[in-house]
């Protein structure tokens, strides 16, 4: 069935001094790969990056990877209160327009682990026709951000931002993402579902 979905190119960046410089293991790009690649019936080509929590040198990869045709590009790191997080502040300056309700829904889900989720500086932007998401550092927030938050019986109690992420790229002008929904079901209004013959 692979044939008929649309091929889709993400980029994917983590963002650290300490793991661009070797001084531990990244487990951010291994994390988000992971997930997609679970959570995505397309055909994915990932562009991974991993860089220091440099500002000018985030935006020149976010700018870079939406020049290569990513549609979806996510980073991970960088977006606390420290003085060397500056991973918000580097895609604002590349945004065409701010998508405040993804930050605002990370946030949200965040809250029901730890109060210090106030503290996260998460944005998400549009630049072109590439939507762009900075999401928490590490591994299992990431999950849990992406997919949002399930009871015993596997129905969402808060939605996770990815459900809202495939619509989003409709709208830019991106190709048709389609979610197993099993992880995590993409919302559509009815006549923006396109079936599959």
């Amino acid at each position: 069935m692979s044939h008929e979905l649309d091929p889709v190119t993400i980029g994917i960046i983590s963002i650290s001094d300490r793991a661009s410089s070797g001084g531990y293991q990244d487990l951010g790009l291994p994390a988000l790969q992971d997930w997609l690649t679970k959570a995505l019936q397309n055909p994915i080509t990932f562009e991974p990056r991993l860089i220091p929590d440099e500002k000018d040198l985030i935006s020149q990869t976010l700018i870079d990877l939406t020049n290569a045709g990513c549609a979806l590009v996510l980073t991970t790191g960088g977006t606390g209160p420290a003085v060397r997080d500056v991973t918000p502040e580097a895609t604002l300056a590349v945004a065409d327009k701010e998508m405040p309700g993804f930050g605002e829904q990370m946030r949200q889900i965040s809250l029901t682990f730890v109060p210090t989720a106030i503290l996260s500086r998460q944005v998400a932007v549009i630049r072109g026709k590439t939507l762009i998401i900075n999401l928490p550092g590490q591994p299992k927030a990431i999950a849990e951000t992406l997919e949002g938050l399930k009871d015993g019986e596997g129905k969402p109690v808060v939605h996770g931002i990815f459900a809202a992420v495939p619509y989003c790229i409709d709208l830019i002008g991106g190709p048709y993402l389609e979610t197993h929904d099993g992880v995590c079901k993409a919302f559509r209004p009815k006549n923006a579902i396109r079936t599959r013959s």
